[in-house]
């Protein structure tokens, strides 16, 4: 048997599950993933149509008219992969600070969710992808072949958030990210769409205290395992 086609990992805030799917995603070959640009590029578009992003009824009728896609990097300039926009590239272009102003309140949005959610299982379902998120095993991907459900206390959570902004020169306090991550986590795990949570039939690690090259050596030893049989 071959490596699992699909692997799904999930998480909340800060508990590494980027870093883990894209190292497993160098290792294997594979696409990797980060759902979160699908709502970056409908962001994108919203823009460049220049509607209001507090017109719920505009944007969800734009979001199913979409052609979002996702592919591996095709250019060496330091993107894990390649984000097109109705064929454009428009990899870097989401990282704007005009899209992360608005891209939170668009993500709210159930007609986009279920938009986003549409596409990313068709680009998930041509399988050799590492896919990340909050809801991909339960709700995008619940026939991936591996499923990851990454976690890690709050408190380390918080810190490693802490220790990335002080990273960045930004002016924070550790007790204000972790009060924030606490209230992320109640939001997140309680609401009614997509709550974020470990699929039956996921693999719960816990990487408190572990370092990236030890979880992903534990993801690499459970995926050769698997392919044994």
């Amino acid at each position: 048997m071959s490596h699992p086609s699909i692997i799904a990992i999930d998480g909340p805030a800060a508990s590494g599950k980027s870093t883990l799917a894209w190292e497993l995603a160098e290792s294997l070959g594979y696409l990797y993933f980060d759902t979160g640009v699908m709502y970056r590029a409908a962001t994108l578009a919203v823009l460049k149509q220049e509607l209001d992003e507090k017109d719920e009824t505009k944007v969800s009728e734009l979001a199913p008219e979409l052609l979002i896609d996702v592919r591996p990097p095709s250019v060496e300039d330091g993107r894990q992969y390649d984000v097109y926009l109705d064929g454009g590239d428009v990899t870097w272009d989401l990282r704007s600070p005009e899209v992360e102003a608005k891209v939170s309140l668009i993500s709210t949005y159930p007609s986009v969710r279920a938009a986003m959610t549409a596409r990313q299982r068709e680009i998930g379902l041509r399988g050799d992808v590492v896919m990340v998120g909050r809801d991909i095993g339960t709700v995008v991907l619940p026939e991936a072949d591996l499923k990851i459900y990454l976690d890690a206390s709050v408190e380390e959570r918080a810190t490693r958030r802490y220790k990335e902004c002080i990273a960045r020169g930004e002016d924070v306090a550790y007790d204000e990210i972790l009060a924030s991550m606490k209230e992320r986590d109640l939001i997140d795990s309680t609401r009614d769409l997509a709550p974020l949570k470990a699929a039956e039939d996921a693999i719960v690690l816990d990487n408190t205290g572990k370092s990236v090259e030890v979880v992903v050596q534990q993801v690499l030893e459970l995926i050769n395992s698997r392919s044994k049989f």
